[in-house]
């Protein structure tokens, strides 16, 4: 897939990013604007403690349409109660008056820590006069996104006369169901809402809804995806496989960046009896905190494999039809540890990315999980998290 080398906006997007006293000194609030109206569709968190934001974007994405999204990091707006969605509806109302829009025309997130007050009269204040420094580089608008995240995640590809641009931070409490932490989707490509819902439920599925980072679905996630037609109409499909291609690239990514992570895992199961058997094997694998250690440590016990994908216990597993390998190297044949050297499975257990590749041989449906390991980092940033 033909990424760009360095990350631009699509015509008529720009963005900024403040420090407005959230936190201590970092950008905390971020601004991405179409200039003209953009057909939208998002997917959200499914958490039973949705944010404020949340339940604000549910009803302001019906609309179909959006002109701004408005990012404030450091506080999630969560477990504020009715108060909270108020602050949400004046950080819209904030930034519609700023960019010249209507409220309901403005999608808002919060991220950081839960069950503290939004301090939306910083934000407000902080949102005057943004306008007047949106710019091209979408790096400049993530920097305002970011919480725990190591470096600004941005990615960008050509479809056609079109641009697709992903921007997203996220690296803690991460495995989604309907999204990922937050990404947003922009492009000006020609299509209606509906259409851009459809095309982005089916990237989601097999991309950041496939994506683990601890096993803990966040308050907060929010997938959203806007065009503003400025390029036209391109092909669907072309748009959908380019769409499919970044968002998995960008669910990496995140993995990647996984707090304290030193390794990308990416997990394969081929031969399932069904898709359903192929996602929650390839899921029970790259949560496991064993096999995530494993990696971590780079500790050739394959028997860590076979207890992860032996304890979906609702899935068809046959123990002697079941292969399994490690970067390309067999280590379990029909459900027996393979003989291989394992100075060698060490060598390859500390490469940056690991692959853990399964075959269950009772079908012919696959799935590809996303994750990371897990190393002391994650409980150092995660044991102080309210406090720093």
């Amino acid at each position: 897939m033909p990424f760009l080398d360095t990350p631009v906006l699509p015509r008529g997007f720009r963005c900024a990013s403040r420090h407005i006293g959230l936190k201590p000194k970092a950008k905390d609030l971020a601004l991405f604007v179409s200039e003209v109206d953009a057909a939208a569709a998002a997917v959200f968190t499914r958490n039973q403690f949705p944010g404020a934001p949340v339940v604000l974007g549910r009803e302001t994405i019906k609309g179909g349409v959006l002109r701004a999204i408005v990012v404030n990091s450091k506080v999630s707006n969560v477990a504020t109660g009715a108060q909270g969605v108020e602050h949400a509806r004046r950080m819209a109302g904030a930034a519609a008056a700023e960019v010249g829009t209507d409220a309901g025309r403005v999608l808002v997130s919060s991220t950081g820590v839960i069950g503290v007050s939004l301090p939306i009269e910083k934000i407000e204040q902080g949102l005057k006069g943004m306008a007047a420094e949106l710019q091209d580089d979408p790096i400049v608008g993530v920097h305002g996104m970011m919480t725990t995240d190591t470096h600004p995640k941005a990615l960008a590809a050509r479809v056609g006369n079109a641009t697709i641009t992903w921007v997203a931070k996220g690296s803690g409490m991460i495995e989604p169901n309907m999204a990922t932490m937050l990404v947003y989707i922009l492009t000006d490509a020609a299509f209606d809402a509906p259409t851009l819902d459809r095309m982005l439920r089916r990237a989601v599925h097999v991309s950041f809804n496939m994506l683990s980072v601890d096993s803990d679905t966040s308050t907060s996630d929010t997938c959203a995806l806007l065009a503003n037609g400025l390029a036209g109409a391109v092909s669907e499909a072309e748009f959908q496989d380019t769409l499919t291609a970044g968002c998995i690239r960008l669910a990496e990514m995140l993995a990647r960046d996984g707090e304290g992570a030193d390794h990308l895992l990416r997990v394969r199961v081929r031969g399932a009896a069904s898709e359903r058997d192929a996602r929650t094997v390839a899921k029970s694998l790259v949560n496991s905190p064993l096999v995530k250690t494993m990696v971590a440590g780079a500790d050739p016990n394959v028997g860590r494999l076979l207890m992860a994908v032996g304890k979906c216990f609702d899935c068809t597993i046959r123990p002697e039809a079941t292969d399994a390998w490690i970067n390309g190297r067999a280590v379990v044949t029909g459900g027996r540890r393979a003989d291989f050297d394992e100075a060698a499975l060490r060598a390859t257990l500390k490469e940056d990315e690991v692959n853990l590749d399964v075959a269950l041989g009772v079908g012919e449906h696959s799935a590809t999980a996303f994750g990371c390991d897990l190393t002391q980092g994650y409980i150092d940033e995660n044991a102080a998290y309210y406090s720093s």
